[in-house]
């Protein structure tokens, strides 16, 4: 019985054996190729490096422009993802618990969102900011990603929300709490999976976000990493090994986050699909 589930899993066992090694491959590239030379890659591409180039990392480590470039897009995630968090979640609090009429024409507007590609709405955008005088002001691409990322958080959290008893808020409601507090002290608490969820997503959504930043700052003080990475290897577009290091440690902040809060984020994904 024991071999026979084990042959039964061999498919599976094997599609995520292939997949692990396309993500973690050109990985583990990019960070072996960071500790050669650009002459050494181009004779030994694939090799593990003949003399290990730690100059590569440490010359990026000791840039303040580098250093300058985590913390802008850090400020913008942080901004962006409290900004989505807070309103998506009053929001999909009105959605979920309480009946209004065109509620539901009203979420079928907020879904459409999704729908609604960055590019169309670039120079509109541009054109809108400019007027307000954000270009240049990192409220001009936090604004604009929270916006974007309403429509899916409200959709995750909404969900959630519809799922709590009903008997929990009126137990709430006959000790004296009213709608707010309801939400405030019962209702959030035990959303924290949910909310830990769309927080992951917003932050690594900011952080790899390009085509905002770029239509926004012209000003290189403010730019993000993904610009960094850009500029970076137009300035040293023949140096290849130092283009890998800078990539590996500009992707380092994000995975490191990523691993640190996985398991909330599929504990939270998990929670929204077997509710209901």
């Amino acid at each position: 019985m024991t071999a026979r589930s084990g042959r039964k899993n061999l498919p599976t066992h094997v599609i995520l054996v292939v997949v692990g090694a396309v993500m973690v491959v050109p990985l583990l590239y990019a960070v072996l190729s960071g500790f050669k030379s650009t002459d050494e890659l181009s004779r030994n591409p694939v090799g593990l490096p003949e003399s290990w180039v730690a100059g590569n990392y440490t010359d990026i480590l000791g840039s303040g422009d580098f250093w300058r470039l985590i913390g802008n897009s850090t400020l913008i995630a942080v901004g962006t993802t409290v900004l989505i968090v807070a309103v998506s979640a009053l929001s999909a609090f009105s959605f979920a618990r309480f009946a209004f009429r065109g509620r539901e024409g009203l979420f079928t507007l907020f879904t459409m969102g999704l729908m609604f590609p960055f590019a169309v709405a670039a120079l509109p955008l541009f054109l809108l900011l400019r007027s307000m005088g954000l270009l240049d002001n990192p409220l001009g691409v936090i604004l604009p990603q929270a916006a974007f990322g309403l429509p899916m958080t409200i959709i995750i959290l909404r969900g959630f929300f519809r799922e709590i008893p009903g008997e929990l808020e009126e137990a709430a409601t006959l000790d004296g709490c009213s709608p707010f507090g309801f939400f405030w002290r019962v209702l959030l608490p035990m959303a924290r999976p949910a909310l830990g969820t769309v927080s992951v997503l917003a932050v690594v959504t900011s952080w790899n976000n390009f085509f905002l930043p770029l239509l926004v700052f012209t000003d290189s003080t403010w730019w993000t990493i993904p610009i960094g990475v850009q500029q970076f290897q137009g300035q040293y577009s023949a140096d290849y090994a130092r283009v890998f290091a800078y990539l590996v440690l500009a992707m380092v902040p994000a995975l490191a986050f990523y691993s640190v809060a996985e398991r909330q984020l599929v504990g939270g994904l998990t929670a929204g699909a077997t509710k209901g």
